[in-house]
């Protein structure tokens, strides 16, 4: 007889549900009645909307829409199978080859996601018997992979290069034989900072490592024509494999792989998320590239410069050091504490989320706070008028709001 033939799947999922609902860590969908903007309908009432990715304000760019339509019309829609099966068409590889261009790498390979990216290309690169190095705050994905990798894992405290070096020095002591992978974001997703890349490049050098940067959060945004801290640090060509997204300062889908031409062709070979996937829809590779465009050209220059201008304008209001992306993470603790402030703020209309565990750390639940060039100074300055009146705020972080 089946031990749980008395006790369905929705008493169980209900049961989680109430569990995670006790802890204030509930989460629910709840959609935008119109285009990615500063200025949103939800639920029929228009807010100011501080919590996208959208840093340069692309995704409602009209060069994109005309870019996307064109490649409708001469390629269509659906790609019809995986890329290497038939699903390969010419907006694809004209993509992957403007992604490259944009990286200044010999080649670079697009993907549906950045979490399929990840995914692909970590477990292919390592496996059993290898050893894999990453930062405690890195992305969701980036740990996902590692773990399904098999690699044995050692974990860095954040920014932590004396212990970065401790491991790689147990790595190449204990493990000689061993491929040893250092993995990084360049800008933190829920924190906002910066790797110190310099550095981290000098210790995996020093210890014959291999480095994985993720560039999600500062692609568009950071350096010469948006291409990263790397970029911007001068040592893009000592990283092994750059990992970026398109869905963000980008403003389409999808995300890629940038290194060497033997670095795609061994990953068009053995990322299972790539080989095992459909091909994103030519429209969305067509608009990718045309974000790229825009990005790299004296436009994007003017847009990251809106941006930054944002940036420092809301850090003045506030009366803090200057961020060092666009992500201003306001840190509450308690996780009902952020729900209910995201709650009074959305009341007074501004859209800003509250992050919880598991995004971050149990005990370290926020206000994620993210700017774009296409905010107003107006804008700006409601929400800083808002975030001074919040009482949560205040008494979590007296100095953050001090005037």
């Amino acid at each position: 007889m089946n031990p749980h033939s008395d006790y369905s799947l929705d008493k169980f999922l209900l049961s989680g549900l109430e569990e995670i609902d006790s802890r204030g860590l509930t989460r629910r969908l709840s959609a935008l009645d119109g285009p990615q903007q500063p200025r949103v309908i939800q639920n029929g009432k228009e807010l100011l909307n501080f919590s996208s990715n959208d840093y340069l304000g692309l995704a409602t760019h009209p060069e994109l829409k005309t870019a996307a339509m064109a490649e409708w019309e001469r390629s269509g829609f659906g790609s019809g199978a995986s890329r290497l099966i038939c699903g390969t068409l010419a907006a694809h590889e004209e993509l992957d080859r403007a992604i490259a261009e944009f990286k200044q790498t010999p080649a670079a390979l697009s993907f549906s996601s950045g979490y399929a990216a990840a995914m692909g290309a970590i477990p292919a690169i390592c496996g059993t018997g290898d050893v894999i190095i990453l930062d405690k705050l890195s992305h969701a994905c980036l740990v996902d992979a590692a773990r399904l990798s098999g690699a044995l894992l050692r974990v860095f405290p954040h920014n932590d290069l004396c212990k970065l070096e401790s491991h790689l020095k147990w790595a190449s002591a204990k493990h000689p034989g061993a491929k040893i992978l250092v993995i990084a974001e360049s800008i933190y997703s829920m924190d906002g900072d910066r790797a110190p890349l310099r550095e981290m490049v000098e210790l995996k050098e020093r210890h014959g490592a291999w480095f994985f940067l993720d560039e999600a959060h500062a692609v568009g945004v950071i350096g010469r024509q948006g291409r990263g801290l790397a970029d911007e640090e001068g040592i893009a060509d000592h990283i092994e494999i750059q990992m970026g997204t398109l869905g963000k300062a980008l403003g389409s889908h999808g995300a890629y792989i940038a290194g060497t031409s033997t670095l795609r062709k061994f990953l068009i070979n053995r990322a299972r998320s790539f080989i095992f996937s459909t091909s994103p829809p030519v429209p969305v590779a067509a608009a990718s590239r045309k974000a790229i465009e825009i990005a790299a050209s004296p436009e994007g220059d003017s847009l990251r410069t809106k941006l930054w201008e944002n940036i420092r304008h809301l850090q003045s209001l506030l009366s803090i050091k200057v961020p060092a992306s666009a992500i201003l993470p306001l840190v509450i603790g308690n996780e009902s504490a952020a729900v209910e402030t995201s709650a009074r703020l959305l009341d007074q209309g501004f859209l800003v989320p509250a992050i919880r565990f598991p995004t971050v750390a149990k005990g370290s639940a926020r206000l994620r706070v993210t700017l774009t060039a296409s905010h107003t100074r107006f804008d700006i300055e409601s929400l800083a008028r808002a975030l001074h009146g919040s009482a949560a705020l205040k008494q979590e972080r007296p100095s953050l709001l001090a005037r």
